[in-house]
């Protein structure tokens, strides 16, 4: 019989190949706890892959489980934190906290998006930067560890990693655009509008680019992401946060 007929490799032995292609242990590191191979593959194993290679097991069923923790865990949190706010206001907090956008912001901190196993239709698409998909594989990864370890270890991990959002948080539901919170800050401080300057970098395909957020004469934020959008965006949010701690420092300048 001729060899010349090439091994035809399984969807199982493909899934471990994209697996083990790249080095998960920076991720582990941003997520301060441990994960067995089977839970962490598992993790990170987006619907589109499994379904490509003989529709292997995918991550939808952790994103369930790792939705209910994240909202208790952050519910929790915000009940006692703000102990005198109605029910209504709390659940906006949690409800803008645990959005989309603040996933993925998330993911974005703890460069999710190269860990996650996708599909060929995603990876030409830039699936690794689609808020859907770094949101829900965020939520898997909370239930896996919450599967390995139990409720309190997830519920620490997510607190750490929440902790600006929940402390942060605005009743209107509106913290995570940061660019809009920013210009209503200085608005208050009567200070000059906000001046945004990006730039980029790299090939024309995996472009960095980097903000700044210019308040009077002084640099008051950096960001940097793969698109100005964001950029602007993590640059607002340091913004925020210097005047959430220094008012003193522009307020009245710009009268």
């Amino acid at each position: 019989m001729s060899r010349a007929k090439k091994h035809k490799i399984s969807g199982a032995e493909a899934w471990q190949i994209a697996y083990e292609s790249v080095d998960h242990t920076p991720l582990l590191e941003q997520l301060g706890i441990s994960l067995d191979d089977d839970h962490l593959r598992l993790a990170l194993t987006h619907r589109s892959f499994a379904n490509e290679h003989g529709h292997l097991p995918n991550n939808e069923r952790l994103e369930f489980i790792g939705d209910a923790v994240l909202g208790l865990s952050v519910a929790t949190k915000l009940y006692e934190l703000y102990p005198s706010r109605p029910e209504s206001d709390i659940s906006k907090m949690r409800a803008s906290i645990v959005s989309r956008y603040g996933l993925a912001d998330i993911a974005r901190h703890i460069n999710l998006g190269q860990h996650i196993l996708l599909g060929k239709g995603e990876l030409v698409t830039e699936g690794r930067e689609k808020d859907s998909i770094l949101s829900d594989t965020t939520e898997a990864i909370f239930g896996a560890i919450y599967r390995q370890h139990g409720f309190e270890p997830a519920r620490d991990v997510i607190l750490r990693l929440f902790d600006e959002k929940i402390r942060t948080a605005s009743a209107t539901g509106r913290h995570q655009d940061w660019k809009t919170l920013l210009q209503e800050r200085l608005a208050e401080l009567k200070a000059p509008m906000a001046v945004y300057r990006a730039t980029s970098e790299g090939p024309e395909h995996d472009l960095t680019f980097t903000a700044e957020v210019v308040v009077g004469d002084t640099v008051r934020g950096k960001g940097i992401g793969p698109n100005k959008k964001l950029a602007e965006q993590e640059a607002a949010r340091e913004a925020v946060k210097f005047l959430h701690d220094h008012p003193e420092a522009v307020a009245g300048l710009g009268q």
